[in-house]
């Protein structure tokens, strides 16, 4: 992925959302050929030179001092994911992708079998679902049964053709995937496995190029999803993840219900059904 280029439309996209008005600068009589905020309003809300501002959109600046990436992020009003995202653009060392296949470890394994009662599951890189427990397989898809290859959260949201159907608000939860990847490409600008699968989403996904155009980059922490499963209905979930200690590049996911709930309910009858049968 070419760094210049990925840098310059981040910049672009994210002074075209902000308008002249929002950070007290007159709008001006001259008509306007771009959305948002010129290059120069830009820069005087950071307190650079035009010409700097535009090398650097350009990435031809070299690597900008801390002081100027905290005025540019806060002249274009970027979140904490936002900022990071800028920083691995404008060249903080990229972070190296082994070759090596990533690992779960043992005790990683053994925490989500002992979560018997929800589904749960771990991500690594690209979103690569590493491992999963019974219900998480049940609920989503089962990637045990997928090639090695194939086991992947973006790829099944955005192009199982069941998944459209399955997942509730199909639409904001595969755009949201989609800015997670979005990150992890700034963050791992050579990792080759993750520009193949932008790849294949692009020419499979018809929605994937306008989200992927957006350059909306997300961490996702916590939030809700909801599934409409074939056999016990809508199943509805808090899902928090998080990152386990020792374990970098991996994030461990755990879809919560509400003691008593119907979700609740159907989960145990899900989980009654799928048991392995003793000895």
């Amino acid at each position: 992925m070419d760094g210049n280029s990925e840098l310059a439309d981040f910049l672009r996209s994210r002074r075209a959302r902000i308008t002249p008005e929002q950070v007290g600068l007159p709008a001006g009589g001259r008509a306007r050929r771009v959305p948002g905020l010129r290059r120069d309003e830009v820069a005087r809300l950071a307190g650079v030179s035009t010409e700097y501002y535009t090398r650097l959109e350009q990435g031809r600046s070299g690597r900008p001092s801390p002081e100027v990436v905290a005025a540019l992020a806060g002249a274009l009003r970027l979140d904490a994911v936002e900022r990071e995202h800028l920083e691995d653009l404008l060249g903080r060392p990229g972070r190296q992708v082994s070759a090596a296949p990533q690992r779960v470890r043992p005790g990683l394994h053994l925490m989500l079998q002992t979560l018997e009662h929800v589904p749960a599951f771990v991500l690594g890189r690209r979103t690569d679902v590493l491992a999963a427990n019974r219900l998480a397989r049940e609920v989503l898809t089962d990637f045990d049964a997928l090639p090695a290859t194939q086991r992947n959260l973006a790829r099944y949201y955005l192009l199982d053709p069941t998944a459209r159907d399955k997942v509730g608000d199909w639409e904001r939860i595969a755009a949201e995937t989609v800015a997670i990847l979005r990150l992890e490409a700034g963050r791992y600008p050579n990792d080759r496995r993750l520009a193949e699968l932008v790849g294949e989403l692009t020419l499979r996904c018809p929605e994937f190029t306008t989200w992927w155009s957006d350059h909306k980059v997300l961490r996702r922490t916590h939030g809700s999803k909801s599934y409409l499963h074939p056999e016990v209905g809508e199943l509805h979930f808090a899902y928090e993840s998080f990152q386990p200690p020792g374990d970098q590049g991996q994030t461990l996911c755990v879809y919560n219900v509400e003691p008593g709930s119907p979700t609740a309910d159907a989960l145990r009858l899900l989980a009654s059904w799928t048991a392995t049968p003793a000895g």
